[in-house]
């Protein structure tokens, strides 16, 4: 196998890169600012003295602050670290609503009971707090008569305006009449 340097620096920038975070060995910096776990002042030191107080505690020494003069670095138990922000993520990731966009399909010569019905799927999705996109699909000879199923969304449009909201007003896209509906605010 042949050593190619190029190769070995680049790809250990790109996992510099990713890592964002200088830990231990990869801290460049001539001198830092050392903080220990409980946010005590260490004082001004070389990365390599502040490495063997870190080593001596069986912790990291985490570049916290590299664009400061002198760069700061806190030592910490970074697998720890890593594993509670990840956590903390996690955490907010959960607390989120996710909306989700719902679709109802009629067709130009939909009747009145499947109107009603498809309707109805529309009311409880956006009850549940959900969009809709309710879509009218034109096949063959439906093309030449758009108004067909521009009246049909239209009187959808007036049946829901007291639940919900029209996101996009209708609009035609390729063989379809698209609109979307979201919650009305509070």
């Amino acid at each position: 196998m042949c050593f190619d340097s190029d190769n070995l620096l680049r790809r250990i920038k790109i996992t510099i890169k990713q890592i964002r975070v200088r830990v231990n060995e990869l801290i460049r910096a001539k001198e830092i600012r050392v903080v220990d776990e409980d946010a005590g002042q260490l004082g001004v030191m070389t990365p390599e003295q502040a490495l063997g107080i870190a080593r001596s505690r069986e912790m990291d020494l985490v570049e916290v602050a590299p664009n400061a003069n002198p760069p700061v670095c806190r030592i910490m138990n970074y697998g720890k670290f890593q594993y509670q922000k990840s956590k903390r993520a996690h955490e907010a990731k959960k607390h989120q609503k996710q909306v989700v966009l719902k679709e109802v399909k009629l067709r130009p010569k939909t009747e009145e009971h499947d109107f009603q019905f498809k309707k109805n799927h529309i009311v409880r999705f956006i009850s549940e707090g959900n969009k809709a996109k309710a879509t009218i699909v034109f096949r063959g000879r439906e093309m030449t008569h758009q108004e067909i199923g521009r009246k049909l969304m239209d009187r959808l449009v007036e049946e829901l305006k007291e639940l919900a909201d029209v996101e996009r007003p209708p609009k035609m896209e390729g063989y379809a009449l698209v609109t979307i509906f979201v919650p009305k605010k509070a």
